[in-house]
């Protein structure tokens, strides 16, 4: 990898440090700032007005659209200058003006976006963030530091997440929620330190998750949510009534072993 790749096509008004290192068939825009410690990988896009900075890693056919800042200094106060890191996945797109700040040496020293997440304007993912694979976040989502994110869940537009909150995969929280509990996979959410409101149907059908999987994982929310008497109880009782299930173990696994606890779980006949 070089800066210097003839492959490259690097507007004559970027700055791109002779230390950064360029993949193949990268193309970078008018007045896009890549620092020493910038790796892009093959066939990326970075628009005009870019700035990556730190020890930001791109992996392969991303595109990053302008004014986005990726890999700036922590908002936190404890940060002293350390060269921690961010992780782009391959093929994931990071719309405008999109912020992610690189990790604290307290919380690992790494923010990570996995591989085909689509990234909205406006969003900010914090410090020590770990989001999967295929994550969508709309407009103006945002992270607080430390959060999880499981694969293909969506975060609507305008939400916030508290921080050290885990998200699950498949989870879909609607527009301006706001969360500060832990949100189980496979379930929907909406609101302001809200509940839960059933299993996320149309996204696991979209996903390709199969009747019978679908329908144990709704039967299974509503025997920990309605049919125990405790949490606890109904946890057991899921287990139980599907042994053989993997989406049901890691529903109830995520629950038992949340350290925020989850929201409370409405029914419904979605």
């Amino acid at each position: 990898m070089s800066a210097q790749n003839s492959t490259n096509n690097i507007h004559p008004t970027a700055v791109v440090d002779p230390a950064c290192r360029l993949g193949n068939n990268v193309t970078v825009g008018p007045y896009t700032v890549l620092g020493p410690h910038v790796e892009v990988g093959d066939n990326c896009w970075l628009g005009p007005h870019v700035v990556i900075d730190g020890k930001t890693t791109i992996g392969a056919n991303c595109q990053i659209f302008q004014f986005s800042s990726i890999g700036a200094a922590p908002q936190d106060i404890t940060y002293k200058g350390e060269l921690t890191s961010v992780e782009i996945g391959e093929s994931t797109i990071i719309r405008e003006s999109v912020t992610i700040h690189r990790g604290t040496p307290k919380g690992g020293g790494l923010t990570k976006v996995g591989k085909q997440c689509m990234i909205m304007a406006y969003c900010h993912i914090a410090h020590d963030c770990k989001l999967g694979d295929g994550v969508i976040m709309a407009n103006v989502a945002t992270l607080g530091g430390h959060v999880e994110i499981g694969d293909h869940a969506v975060i609507g537009g305008l939400s916030a997440i508290h921080q050290f909150c885990h998200i699950g995969k498949y989870a879909f929280l609607g527009g301006m929620s706001g969360a500060n509990k832990d949100i189980p996979p496979f379930v929907k959410y909406q609101g302001q330190r809200s509940n839960l409101h059933g299993i996320n149907v149309l996204g696991l059908r979209r996903a390709g998750f199969s009747k019978e999987t679908i329908e144990m994982l709704r039967e299974a929310y509503r025997i920990v949510f309605k049919k125990a008497a405790t949490i606890t109880e109904g946890l057991d009782l899921a287990d139980a009534a599907f042994p053989d299930s993997p989406e049901v173990k890691e529903f109830t696994d995520f629950i038992r072993n949340s350290k925020r606890g989850v929201p409370a779980g409405e029914w419904n006949q979605d």
